[in-house]
């Protein structure tokens, strides 16, 4: 070869899909026609309604951001990274583009001319069908089913602010392998598979593609009637051409299909079309059941339950839409979302139980989730973390009135492990009588460690400071977060503790880039997400909004979010710390799901290449976030 640039794109492209199977020589060719983009900082590659360009974008350094022109800046629909590809519109559907794509910092661009790519597809077949599967399913990697990312978003418009995105990102699943007959199959034949596997229709095949549905009601209307024998091929009452859909659509679209075409089935093919593999079928009985187990029916069901039964069903739910909605290309604050909303919804239904099973508490009270679920980022089943807070009473009453809340959190959390929620091992817990406590009591604890700053003072902090109301009466946990405000302001000793322990765990890269792996103990030689990635940016965005008095932000995208209003000058290094707080969660929730554990530790040696940069690029944000909080609360003490 001798072209230096040429040999750096083959030494890119060969990494990534759908190039990792194109042959060397091949691979040269396209090389060579390469055009290499700099992009700085916040300018366009392209926007919603250009004239399309004539060659895609491979993303080799930096993150480009695609959203619509008609939403709100910050709304951004995916971030393109290493690897990625955008601009496809112009070679499969010869259009303006349909969104805008927006350098998020300095980007190094691979530009692939449509036509040098025709003639290597034209050789390398898997290649155009990876492209065009990747078009039509929505997605950058249709296949890499857990990393999936939005190419673009036909369906993304803006939303009344009364309206619940619930609803409107409700993955429509369906019934994969579903049973097929050739034309030439009876309808006497076709009954009978329909009787013997329970189901109401039948995709008619042809080498594998769809060429018309089945349904029982055709039976009956042709064969019950006398119009036509049992014996009559199935090709004579079959529903033809038949409505196909892509893997990927959410159920909206399923469910505006079937009222437009005034039909009971759709097929789901590879491409979306009638001239690729069939996937599945999506029937109106699969939109009632979606329907049935969708975040808004499962928030009314918890607020009929009255079993414990009940609520393991619901939280069995939950999980396995959690899971379903991480296997799609679903947003990962999305995906959060939905989980904060049950998971707290499933809480409150418990205390509420066994306040009912207690009788009336005594006075007012309200319950705290602590940790992860106090900034509504549990996804995973965890262990509890809460506490309680009643109003003050008299030293007399003390006593008895705290025996009834030890008992009715006794209770709670024993229906809590029941439901997966295994006890805190160190008992951070309301049953603990050191975290139940009146609020003249707990106002004393946090003047307490935050008077008397120290390791473990500060540790306790770090748990108590993100506690949520989860049930009972706002006006206690106000009361609580507007005294622990009042202690911190202008308090440099106290955040000098506080930065000391946010920065404790650098970024967990080595010398040579290496992960820093756990090197003893059962865990050897795995990854420790949580403590390692993840933790650093809740601990970063904490401090940051205490030392900024920005109250009601428990969640840490929305710490990040506030901090960026309040501190425009750092929005890059904020707006990093969410993309990466984010991804970093992704791989938790993945991990977790996939072994049936916490998902703390990853087994790097089974994730792609790709994944693993994905990895390294999301620890870039922790060094900067850190460099901002040893400046800004004098860390070099510290270091």
């Amino acid at each position: 070869m001798g072209n230096v640039i040429v040999e750096r794109v083959i030494d890119f492209l060969k990494c990534y899909p759908p190039f990792q199977d194109v042959d060397l020589k091949d691979l040269c060719f396209l090389a060579e026609q390469v055009r290499v983009d700099y992009v700085p900082k916040r300018n366009f590659v392209f926007k919603a309604g250009d004239a399309a360009h004539k060659e895609f974008y491979v993303v080799q350094q930096g993150a480009v951001g695609l959203r619509s022109a008609q939403v709100n800046a910050s709304d951004w629909i995916d971030i393109c990274d290493e690897g990625d590809i955008l601009g496809l519109r112009p070679l499969f559907a010869d259009q303006t583009y349909a969104m805008e794509a927006i350098a998020r910092e300095e980007c190094v661009l691979y530009a692939i001319p449509f036509e040098a790519f025709k003639t290597l597809s034209a050789k390398h077949a898997g290649v155009m069908d990876f492209l065009l599967e990747s078009f039509a399913s929505n997605t950058r990697n249709p296949k890499a089913i857990d990393t999936k990312g939005k190419l673009l978003s036909s369906n993304y418009t803006q939303r009344e602010e009364d309206t619940t995105d619930l609803d409107f990102f409700q993955q429509a699943f369906f019934t994969k392998n579903p049973i097929c007959v050739s034309e030439q199959h009876s309808i006497q034949e076709a009954a009978k598979l329909m009787s013997n596997h329970k189901i109401s229709s039948l995709i008619v095949e042809k080498s594998k593609r769809p060429v018309g549905i089945v349904t029982d009601k055709d039976i009956r209307s042709w064969v019950a009637t006398g119009n036509l024998s049992a014996n009559t091929d199935v090709k004579f009452i079959m529903s033809t051409p038949v409505a196909c859909v892509a893997e990927q659509i959410q159920l909206a679209e399923v469910q505006s299909l079937l009222l437009q075409h005034q039909i009971g089935h759709l097929c789901v093919t590879q491409d979306g079309t009638d001239q690729s593999e069939i996937v599945g079928i999506l029937s109106e009985h699969d939109i009632v059941t979606a329907q049935a187990n969708n975040p808004i029916a499962l928030l009314k069901q918890i607020e009929r339950v009255h079993e414990v039964e009940s609520l393991l069903r619901i939280r069995a739910s939950l999980s396995q839409l959690l899971q379903a909605y991480l296997q799609t290309s679903l947003p990962m604050s999305y995906v959060m979302k939905v989980s904060r909303l049950i998971t707290q919804a499933l809480m409150q239904r418990v205390v509420a139980i066994s306040e009912q099973h207690l009788g009336e508490a005594p006075v007012k009270f309200a319950w705290l989730g602590l940790g992860s679920q106090g900034r509504g980022e549990q996804v995973l089943l965890t262990d509890q973390d809460h506490a309680l807070v009643f109003e003050d009473v008299p030293d007399a009453k003390l006593e008895d009135v705290k025996s009834y809340f030890l008992k009715l959190a006794q209770h709670a959390s024993q229906l809590l492990n029941t439901l997966g929620y295994v006890y805190c091992p160190a008992e951070m817990m309301a049953s603990n009588p050191d975290y139940c406590m009146s609020l003249s009591q707990w106002k004393q604890q946090f003047s307490q460690w935050i008077d008397q700053p120290s390791t473990q003072h500060v540790m306790m902090c770090s748990i108590f400071f993100d506690f949520a109301k989860v049930y009972g009466e706002d006006e206690l946990s106000t009361a609580l977060s507007s005294h622990i405000f009042t202690k911190l302001k202008a308090n440099e000793r106290f955040f000098a503790y506080l930065g000391e322990d946010a920065v404790k765990n650098p970024p967990p890269l080595g010398f040579f880039r290496q992960f820093l792996m756990e090197d003893d103990g059962e865990h050897k030689d795995e990854f420790d997400v949580k403590a390692r990635a993840i933790q650093p940016l809740v601990d970063a965005a904490r401090i940051l909004v205490l030392s900024e008095g920005i109250e009601g932000k428990n969640n840490t995208v929305d710490r990040f979010e506030a901090l960026i209003q309040r501190e425009p000058q750092n929005e890059e290094v904020y707006a990093g710390c969410i993309k990466s707080f984010l991804v970093l969660s992704k791989f938790r929730a993945l991990e977790g799901f996939k072994n049936g554990s916490s998902g703390r530790y990853l087994e790097l040696e089974t994730l792609s290449k790709s994944d693993k940069m994905k990895l390294k690029r999301a620890f870039k944000p922790i060094k900067e976030v850190q460099g901002l909080l040893k400046n800004r609360f004098k860390l070099a003490y510290f270091l």
